[in-house]
């Protein structure tokens, strides 16, 4: 099995709006892609210095399938809107 962390910095404008909106688009890609095993996504409640804003969690089966997944148009379409809202993004993906 393949997980995918993903988590972002988002920029200071509209955050909290930004940051439920991600989650939403986020979430909703599991009932379209069905290469997804699972996605949870986390609104961060910490505010020390150093702390992520969001959080994507999400398993496959393979990494084909991880990659299906990161190719697909519905996909790219939040990426697109992440993109917009976010500053930093750091990830791994990782075998279990």
């Amino acid at each position: 099995m393949i997980k995918h962390i993903v988590m972002w910095k988002l920029k200071p404008e509209n955050k909290i709006e930004n940051a439920k909106e991600i989650k939403k688009r986020i979430e909703g890609l599991q009932a379209i892609i069905t290469d997804v095993k699972l996605i949870e996504v986390g609104i961060n409640i910490n505010e020390l210095d150093g702390a992520y804003d969001i959080v994507l969690y999400s398993e496959f089966a393979d990494i084909k399938k991880l990659n299906n997944y990161q190719n697909n148009p519905k996909h790219l379409e939040v990426v697109k809107f992440i993109k917009q809202v976010t500053e930093t993004r750091i990830f791994v993906d990782y075998l279990t």
